[in-house]
């Protein structure tokens, strides 16, 4: 009996350390720019690359 207060007391801490980790990235702005992360993916600002030179043939 004495092993399930014990499973329960770090059940619960565990829970609280989830819940302020949670609340902290919600503080720290973690959650604000939730567009910018797909829309950087689908869209490539990046300048092309130049075209690079084949090979030579004897190689």
């Amino acid at each position: 009996m004495d092993e399930l207060l014990y499973l329960i007391a770090i059940a619960v801490s565990l829970g609280g350390l989830g819940l302020a980790a949670f609340l902290w990235a919600l503080k720290s702005g973690q959650f604000e720019d939730l567009d910018g992360a797909a829309n950087r993916i689908l869209f490539d600002d990046d300048a092309p690359l130049p075209p690079s030179k084949p090979a030579p043939k004897g190689q």
